[in-house]
C-alpha cells in the first residue's frame, strides 16, 4: 500500500483514539476473540513477530488519518508483537506497522446487525485484510447465512471459501467452530485448529490437564512407595 507524498504528517497512535466509543451488544463480541488471543499466546509463546488486537481501533487512509474501524478481533503478521512497552499498542495505526494490514479479521455478528456481510467486508477489502471471518452463532437464519463463514480476498473482492472449519496455510492453522469450556462456559466458540483437525484446548482446560496429570503424578509417587515398602525398603531412606 503506497502514497503520494505531500500529504500532511500524519497523526501518530498517541494522537489518536484507540476505539471508536460504541458498546459491544454482548459479553460474547469480547470473549470470542480474547479467547482466539489466549490460545494464540500459548501455542505461539516463543514468536513475536504477530499481534493480535481485540476490539482496537485500525487507523489506515492517510487521506482521512482520523477514520479508523474497529474489529472484534484481528490477526497481523510480520509486525513486532510488543510495542511502546510497558504498556502495548494504544492502537493499529498502519503507517506506524510499515503497512501491514491485518492477515485475519474476525467479526461476531450481535442482536444490532453491523454491516458485517457489506459495509465492514468492503472496508476491510480497502485495508488490504486477505482473510475475513464472520461468526454469526444467534442470528444467521435472519441474515441468510451460515453461522460461520470464512472469506479470502482473491484480486479486488472476497469470496467465501468455507462455511466449516478452514486450514488456513499462512498460518499454518485451521479456524473453525467447537464446543468448549471458556470461563466456565460451556457452549461453542471458535477455535484453532492443528493440521490434523484437532482443536487447540482453552485456558481452563489447560488447567484442568495439568491438574490431572499432577494427580496421576501423585498417585503414581504414592504407588511406588507402597511397592517400595512391601519389599521392606524405606522410601524416605532412598
Amino acid at each position: 500500500m503506497e502514497y503520494s507524498i505531500g500529504l500532511p504528517p500524519l497523526p501518530t497512535a498517541a494522537e489518536l483514539p484507540d476505539s471508536d466509543g460504541t458498546p459491544v451488544d454482548n459479553e460474547l463480541q469480547n470473549l470470542i476473540p480474547n479467547l482466539l488471543l489466549a490460545i494464540l499466546s500459548a501455542i505461539w509463546r516463543d514468536r513475536t513477530d504477530w499481534f493480535f488486537g481485540v476490539d482496537m481501533g485500525i487507523y489506515y487512509l492517510p487521506t482521512a488519518p482520523r477514520k479508523s474501524i474497529v474489529p472484534d478481533g484481528f490477526l497481523s503478521l510480520g509486525v513486532e508483537r510488543w510495542r511502546r512497552p510497558p504498556n502495548g499498542r494504544l492502537s493499529y495505526v498502519l503507517w506506524e506497522e510499515n503497512w501491514t494490514p491485518p492477515t485475519l479479521v474476525v467479526e461476531i455478528v450481535s442482536q444490532t446487525y453491523g454491516g458485517e456481510y457489506d459495509i465492514k467486508l468492503e472496508k476491510y477489502l480497502d485495508l488490504g485484510v486477505l482473510y475475513y471471518v464472520i461468526y454469526n452463532p444467534e442470528y444467521w437464519q435472519r441474515d441468510n447465512h451460515a453461522p460461520f463463514e470464512v472469506y479470502r480476498r482473491v484480486d479486488d473482492e472476497f469470496v467465501l471459501q468455507s462455511q466449516e472449519q478452514f486450514w488456513i496455510p499462512e498460518l499454518e492453522l485451521g479456524i473453525g467452530v467447537a464446543a468448549g469450556i471458556h470461563k466456565g462456559w460451556e457452549r461453542d466458540w471458535l477455535f484453532w485448529f492443528d493440521r490434523a483437525g484437532n482443536r487447540f484446548p482453552t485456558p481452563d482446560e489447560r488447567i484442568e490437564q495439568a491438574q490431572q496429570q499432577a494427580k496421576l503424578a501423585q498417585q503414581a509417587l504414592q504407588d511406588l512407595r507402597y511397592r517400595l515398602q512391601q519389599r521392606g525398603i524405606d522410601p524416605d531412606n532412598l
